[in-house]
């Protein structure tokens, strides 16, 4: 029962595909009503929630322009009347060499990743506090932990949202608030599916994973729902990687 989430309301940004569906219908499968955000909206990741016999409220809301993220806030809460866990997985990257990198791919990956982000999450904290209490996860990388190559807008975004993480579960830790972060490894998504493209990369990728694979969206579930539920209740400020062993080497 420690990992059961029923009657709690779950808000996942970047719901519809990838890691962001995964970890949403494995919080509804654990008992939570979503409450999904994303570009294009939830797609069919409402559907597959509903299915399972839990309420799926879509959100359409373009986090590439962070003025709206109060107005977003409200809307979350106001879905089904409160807001128990905030998964902030929604996140971009653009490719390039440091040298060329312009300043407005940096700042629309800043935008997405980390300024959008930070509003969310203070508003919907404000409320976690009124509740007294509740779960953020933070969608990290293993580029948290390390300088990447080609990335270096992205990488800066998940080193800051790792430190945004540590501090917020020190301010909030008093408020019964865990915020604690997933660190997701090279994975099988749309972002990588160019990169998955060259065979000798993949091959280079493998040799430095432990377990010799590319992670799925599926691997998520289990982390997610275990940082959401009360079986995670003593675990504050953590980075969980899910990564095949890949920081290990």
């Amino acid at each position: 029962m420690d990992f059961s989430l029923n009657g709690k309301v779950a808000v996942v940004t970047g719901v519809s595909r990838g890691l962001g569906r995964a970890m949403a219908i494995a919080l509804a499968q654990a008992g939570a009503d979503i409450v999904g955000v994303g570009y294009h909206g939830m797609g069919s990741t409402q559907a597959e929630i509903e299915a399972l016999g839990r309420r799926a409220f879509p959100i359409t809301h373009d986090l590439g322009n962070s003025e709206l993220a109060p107005a977003l806030a409200k809307k979350c809460v106001d879905a089904f009347g409160r807001v128990d866990i905030l998964v902030n997985n929604a996140g971009i990257i653009r490719l390039s060499p440091a040298e060329n990198h312009t300043a407005e791919d940096f700042d629309a990956v800043m935008e997405v990743n980390l300024r959008s982000l930070f509003l969310l999450t203070r508003d919907i904290a404000r409320q976690m506090i009124a509740l007294g209490g509740g779960k953020i996860i933070n969608t990290c990388s293993v580029q948290s932990c390390r300088g990447g190559s080609g990335d270096a807008a992205y990488v800066a975004s998940k080193h800051a949202v790792y430190g945004l993480t540590r501090a917020w579960a020190n301010e909030w830790g008093k408020y019964h608030i865990n915020v604690n972060a997933i660190a997701p490894g090279y994975m099988v998504t749309d972002n990588t599916a160019n990169l998955r493209t060259h065979a000798d990369a993949v091959a280079q990728i493998n040799a430095q994973i432990p377990m010799g694979r590319w992670g799925q969206p599926e691997d998520l579930m289990g982390p997610v729902v275990f940082l959401a539920s009360s079986a995670s209740d003593y675990v504050n400020g953590h980075l969980l990687a899910v990564d095949g062993g890949y920081l290990n080497c």
